[in-house]
């Protein structure tokens, strides 16, 4: 029907907040089967800051926006089914994130990939357009000042016995992940590094959703963000680490999108669609390019006559 679907929403589950005056930025959350996963980042919205901004300082959304210095992350684990929260105490050390590349259950374990930025300091502070607008050298050296970008794998145990007390409670064979018992009952994360390039990010992360959304999956595509800059096109295998790339001069890509074949056998099975900006390379500035999506070759372009702007975000619908 053509009702408003949040008139029919419900509460599932809330989840508590580290100071509740000050929520954490959340862009995404990792979501099973049976399970919710929310990431407390030290990045807060101060809600005083926020609901007075424009009515008595005149301030815009981005000073409402501060940083804790010694809070780490802090996850949270809900059953979705039952909307129970599990008092369980996940903490590691900090990060920005924007984007959750997928999240599965595996013998009594959630694994929880993710797209992080290292350290407590918010990675929009240095994505102000008079710093993007300077010259290529001066925004390389603001990116080296900001957090650095690396995905990650973190590993939650989900039964807890307080006999363990010191050890590392992971147990599956294929990760380095570590999540360790201490004597205040906390479970200490310390991640395995799927992806990491010097100033280079995967970003944007795609996977074969329809299938492999919320389970144990191989491959995923993201937007290679070169010192913010997207100039690439990436595909991960995240079990090898292996990477596949696709890359042209002067190209600016927008966020991978992945669409299967009807009859696909394989994850991988597919293409990837992406909108470039190549605004350097003649009369035709813009075009939709369709990449093999098993070894990023390209299958073909459709050119257009037509400037448009930089895109992260995009989607594809069946005809």
């Amino acid at each position: 029907d053509k009702e408003d679907p949040m008139n029919k929403s419900e509460v599932v589950v809330q989840f508590p907040c580290s100071d509740r005056f000050k929520p954490s930025y959340v862009h995404s959350f990792g979501l099973t089967s049976n399970y919710i996963v929310f990431v407390e980042t030290p990045v807060k919205i101060n809600l005083f800051k926020f609901l007075s901004s424009w009515s008595l300082w005149g301030a815009n959304y981005m000073d409402c926006f501060e940083s804790n210095e010694t809070m780490g992350v802090w996850l949270h684990v809900a059953e979705k089914k039952k909307g129970r929260l599990l008092n369980i105490k996940y903490r590691t050390s900090a990060f920005n994130l924007f984007h959750h590349i997928n999240t599965y259950e595996d013998n009594g374990f959630l694994i929880v990939d993710l797209c992080t930025w290292k350290g407590f300091e918010f990675v929009y502070n240095y994505l102000y357009l008079a710093n993007l607008r300077a010259n290529w050298d001066e925004v390389k050296r603001q990116a080296e000042k900001a957090p650095q970008p690396e995905a990650r794998r973190y590993v939650l145990p989900l039964n807890i016995d307080k006999a363990d007390t010191g050890k590392n409670l992971v147990t599956l064979p294929y990760t380095t992940a570590t999540a360790t018992l201490r004597s205040d009952e906390t479970i200490w994360l310390e991640p395995e590094v799927i992806f990491s390039g010097p100033r280079h990010a995967f970003e944007f992360p795609q996977i074969n959703y329809k299938k492999y959304g919320g389970k144990p999956y191989t491959y995923t595509y993201g937007l290679g963000l070169n010192h913010f800059v997207p100039d690439r096109l990436c595909k991960l295998n995240v079990k090898t680490k292996e990477t596949w790339v696709w890359q042209e001069p002067d190209s600016y890509p927008s966020e991978p999108i992945f669409v299967s074949h009807p009859d696909a056998l394989e994850e991988d099975d597919g293409v990837v669609l992406s909108i470039v900006i190549s605004p350097g390379a003649g009369p035709k500035p813009a075009y939709l390019l369709i990449l093999n999506a098993k070894d990023m070759s390209e299958v073909a372009r459709a050119e257009v006559e037509v400037n448009i702007p930089v895109t992260f975000h995009g989607l594809f619908k069946r005809a």
